[in-house]
């Protein structure tokens, strides 16, 4: 059974055994076996696959007089389904219209198996895992697609039904794919029905990246993101523009994801740094939550981002969010409290920036959170700069209504320059 990817190996076959047919795989190994059978002119037939190595096997062995009715079945490696068979022909032949090979009647399992190839390994660099399968021509049942080191994996080739992709690590940048998958992908692993998301093995940690602009605490939080990680973390400060920081921090990352950390969050001490993006889905950004000591809020507002680096660095002209502008997915974790009340124009700043978005998200896509979250910025404040925290929500509406909601307006309150002049020039 040539299943695609070894031609060495089964020319080796060809050359050690000169009468050997070679059978092109389909679908499954009972259409396969079926197919083998019917060309064979011998009372019993072996039937091996392309993906094992039979260097050491023993094609010498016969099976005991009240076993030889039996089909004979070798493990390969470690999947008791394996890939070697010695077959009865006429026995065969009676239970030939068994829908699934696991359904013949009998069959002798032969532990001391068969070792299984490795599959054909594509190596890629981007973080679409999706487009690379796409874009991919498939030469055998399987091929691994992996960013990092190849896996073995012992899957079951019996029947086409569960021929699924294996996630080989835990972001699944590391999988190993049946060529079925092509006629069901359209923009995510998950559209395709047999999945196996079973894996202890661990994907590379994402960098962590400290963002800052002169925030009064910003050396506290820093020292305690790299206390709560336990690991290095970059620091990108003193960049104006959202755009530009965003950016310069992912040209600090060496890794296809990265964390933000932002100077107002005291990170979560039991924050998961473990935690990876979902490589079976298209690249995205993901949002953490963050709890509000203000007013009490706890959403993605001032928490840690997962930032795809790609998306970062090609976002030259974003919305009124920066991470929302592009495609992102919100994670209901706790990343840590954001201790945006550090003085008074920190205070009135994220107020100000988070309300104009806030009004602008109630014009364009109105939702009851997104209401309930603008009510509270508005009327609810506790702290030692509570009051600038309402007057930067209030401000921020009443800038709304002054320029129309006008997106290029609006736009401005992405740059610091800006901000601090519209702040001075009132307080």
């Amino acid at each position: 059974m040539n299943l695609g990817g070894h031609d060495s190996n089964v020319a080796a076959l060809q050359d050690r055994f000169a009468h050997a047919q070679v059978v092109r795989y389909y679908d499954n190994h009972l259409d396969t076996i079926r197919r083998c059978v019917a060309r064979a002119r011998t009372e019993s037939v072996w039937v091996i696959a392309s993906c094992c190595d039979y260097s050491a096997f023993d094609f010498e062995y016969c099976a005991a007089p009240w076993e030889a009715y039996q089909i004979h079945c070798w493990a390969s490696g470690a999947q008791q389904f394996g890939d070697t068979f010695l077959i009865n022909v006429a026995e065969f032949n009676q239970q030939h219209n068994i829908e699934l090979l696991e359904w013949y009647q009998d069959i002798n399992w032969h532990s001391n198996g068969v070792p299984r190839l490795s599959w054909p390994v594509h190596k890629y660099t981007t973080d679409d895992l999706v487009e690379e399968i796409q874009q991919h021509v498939f030469v055998s049942a399987y091929t691994q697609f992996t960013n990092s080191t190849a896996k073995d994996s012992a899957v079951c080739l019996w029947t086409v039904k569960q021929r699924t992709v294996d996630r080989m690590n835990t972001s699944g940048s590391n999988s190993l794919v049946p060529r079925d998958i092509k006629s069901q992908l359209k923009t995510q692993i998950y559209d395709y029905p047999y999945l196996n998301v079973n894996t202890a093995v661990k994907s590379q940690d994402l960098d962590i990246v400290y963002l800052s602009n002169g925030e009064p605490d910003e050396q506290r939080y820093y020292d305690i993101a790299c206390q709560a990680s336990q690991r290095e973390v970059k620091w990108v400060r003193g960049i104006n523009g959202r755009t530009a920081a965003y950016q310069a921090a992912a040209r600090a990352s060496t890794t296809d994801w990265f964390f933000a950390v932002f100077a107002k969050l005291e990170v979560a001490q039991d924050f998961d740094w473990t935690w990876q993006p979902d490589y079976w889905q298209e690249p995205k950004h993901y949002i953490f939550n963050a709890r509000n000591p203000v007013n009490g809020l706890e959403y993605g507002h001032m928490g840690m981002i997962a930032y795809n680096k790609r998306l970062v660095l090609e976002n030259n002209t974003p919305g009124i969010d920066f991470t929302l502008s592009q495609p992102h997915a919100a994670i209901p974790v706790l990343s840590g409290t954001a201790h945006f009340d550090q003085d008074a124009w920190t205070t009135w700043r994220t107020a100000f920036r988070e309300v104009v978005k806030l009004r602008l998200f109630m014009a364009t896509r109105p939702t009851l959170e997104t209401e309930h979250r603008l009510n509270t910025w508005l009327t609810q404040a506790q702290g030692n700069y509570s009051n600038y925290c309402l007057d930067g929500a209030r401000d921020a509406v009443e800038y709304y209504e002054q320029v129309g909601g006008d997106p290029a307006q609006l736009q401005l309150s992405f740059e610091w320059s800006w901000l601090r002049q519209r702040y001075d020039a009132k307080y």
